[in-house]
């Protein structure tokens, strides 16, 4: 971890894609729980951007970022990972004091030496790892994990899930879109009777550097990836443009009915509410997001065995408590609402950064 950050430093306290009179600054220091003395070298990062950087020898750091909503991600070897929501519009976002506790030896110790993973792991659900994880699109064709022997695999027979872990963090080439991910994961699952699988944890971008020509097939990767993506949409949503980008959404029944009711105002009142520079939408149920300027991948429609034809990106969100949308797409709380339909099919080969920009 922290070698990882002391050769790329640099390049991450460099890397911002907005112009500079949008972006704001985030202070603080990071000390040890039981002495209060300060931790030097700890990895500091806001996970989805390409921005990050290390504590100095008083704890302390500091990053630059573009406006909007962000996880801060503070982890060191032998503690337990801080997370945090920080914003330009947090208060105490020019004096955050991040307190780590030395994490459980005995836990830690099953994860770094693979105690009960299975040793045929890879070969046994790998493809179905990368499927799951990495995702099954023209994008995800070209990705590639560089230290895929830090996974361990565990298959639990009496609840039939299969739950997969990493020692180190992931490395992850997206040759698509020219990034390099360094994921934290904190586990994979996959539950076989419903067949639902979910995945926890902190990405961090890297942008590659190539030649000009793989520099523009990068820049219109990301924008066609970008065009009716789950991120697209927040940031439509936040900035009151939806039609015009593109989006049109329908509220469903909560009784299971396909059958949806267009939303002729998403920006009404009584749900929509713009406060000290972030939205707050009250809508709770499952609403339908429609995108109608670019059609789903033909994978996608092959495997739910939907018409070829298709030229609209169908997506559904469960929100069972409303969310909050900052000015870069990002919304909380996140954990609490459920993708379903295109966004569920695009995993983490679809994946944009927080401070991607497609101007």
């Amino acid at each position: 971890m922290k070698s990882f950050l002391f050769s790329c430093i640099a390049l991450f306290l460099s890397a911002t894609s907005f112009s500079q009179d949008k972006t704001f600054s985030i202070h603080g220091k990071v000390t040890d729980s039981a002495t209060g003395n300060p931790l030097a070298g700890a990895s500091v990062f806001c996970q989805n951007t390409t921005t990050g950087t290390i504590s100095n020898n008083d704890g302390e750091f500091s990053l630059r970022m573009t406006n909007g909503g962000y996880d801060l991600v503070v982890s060191y070897t032998g503690y337990e990972t801080q997370v945090l929501r920080v914003s330009n519009n947090s208060q105490t976002k020019d004096s955050l004091h991040i307190i780590l506790k030395e994490e459980d030896k005995s836990l830690s110790e099953v994860v770094v030496t693979g105690g009960g993973a299975l040793a045929d792991g890879w070969e046994k659900y790998g493809e179905f790892f990368l499927e799951n994880f990495i995702g099954s699109s023209a994008n995800a064709a070209q990705c590639t994990i560089l230290n895929k022997d830090v996974l361990r695999f565990y298959y639990y027979k009496k609840s039939n899930r299969l739950k997969v872990r990493a020692s180190e963090q992931l490395v992850i080439i997206n040759a698509a879109l020219g990034y390099k991910i360094h994921y934290q994961l904190d586990s994979f699952v996959n539950h076989y009777d419903t067949h639902i699988s979910s995945y926890t944890g902190y990405p961090l971008f890297e942008e590659l550097t190539g030649t000009t020509d793989q520099q523009n097939l990068w820049k219109k990767n990301r924008y066609l990836t970008y065009l009716g993506s789950r991120l697209h949409f927040m940031r439509s949503w936040y900035d009151s443009t939806l039609q015009d980008e593109g989006f049109s959404i329908e509220t469903l029944d909560s009784g299971g009915s396909d059958n949806g009711v267009v939303l002729d105002n998403p920006y009404d009142s009584n749900f929509y509410s713009l406060d000290s520079g972030t939205v707050d939408l009250s809508l709770r149920g499952r609403i339908r997001i429609n995108y109608k300027n670019r059609p789903p991948d033909k994978k996608y429609l092959i495997k739910n065995k939907f018409p070829l034809s298709a030229k609209v990106q169908i997506s559904a969100l469960d929100i069972p408590n409303g969310f909050s949308i900052e000015e870069n797409g990002y919304f909380f709380e996140q954990n609490e609402i459920t993708n379903m339909g295109y966004w569920a099919w695009k995993k983490l080969a679809e994946l944009l950064p927080y401070d991607y920009n497609p101007e």
